[in-house]
């Protein structure tokens, strides 16, 4: 299924559903962060997704990094609070969700490196590395947010 992100556009459709997600900042020993290419728009991104009922958003960004990277993490803070409700993602089925995502820091404990039906390319990268990749501007918001070293206001 495809996906358009729209954030701050005039022409975004009206959102239609608000759904919790959790993403990760996953870093390495070395520094690296772990990122994914997503298959339904082809662009990097964090690991992430939708909490299910049942789960803490923390064990949702543990289950979607495992899911989509085949890293087991451990979560050790919070990179930030995302709730703009002029970003909304428009799905080929006529969804379009609210974005409402909390942004954990985490650290790899387990696994390797493995692609999934979600994602093309997962890869660990250098912080420089990152400015040069294909990415949407509200997960590359949150990669500066990592860089930057503070927690953000509620966006």
């Amino acid at each position: 299924m495809g996906r358009r992100d729209y954030e701050d556009a005039p022409e975004a459709p009206a959102a239609n559903s608000l759904v919790p997600a959790a993403s990760a900042v996953v870093v390495d020993n070395s520094g690296r962060i772990l990122l994914q290419r997503r298959s339904d728009n082809g662009m990097w991104a964090l690991p992430g997704g939708a909490m299910n009922l049942g789960e803490s958003l923390p064990d949702c960004a543990i289950r979607e990094t495992r899911e989509e990277t085949g890293i087991e993490v451990e979560v050790t803070g919070i990179v930030g609070t995302y709730t703009n409700p002029r970003h909304v993602f428009a799905y080929d089925d006529g969804e379009v969700c609210q974005e409402f995502s909390i942004c954990f820091l985490a650290r790899p404990v387990a696994g390797r490196l493995a692609i999934s039906d979600e994602s093309t390319d997962v890869r660990w990268f250098e912080p420089g590395e990152v400015d040069a990749l294909p990415m949407v501007a509200s997960i590359r918001k949150r990669v500066n947010d990592w860089r930057n070293g503070a927690i953000p206001a509620i966006h």
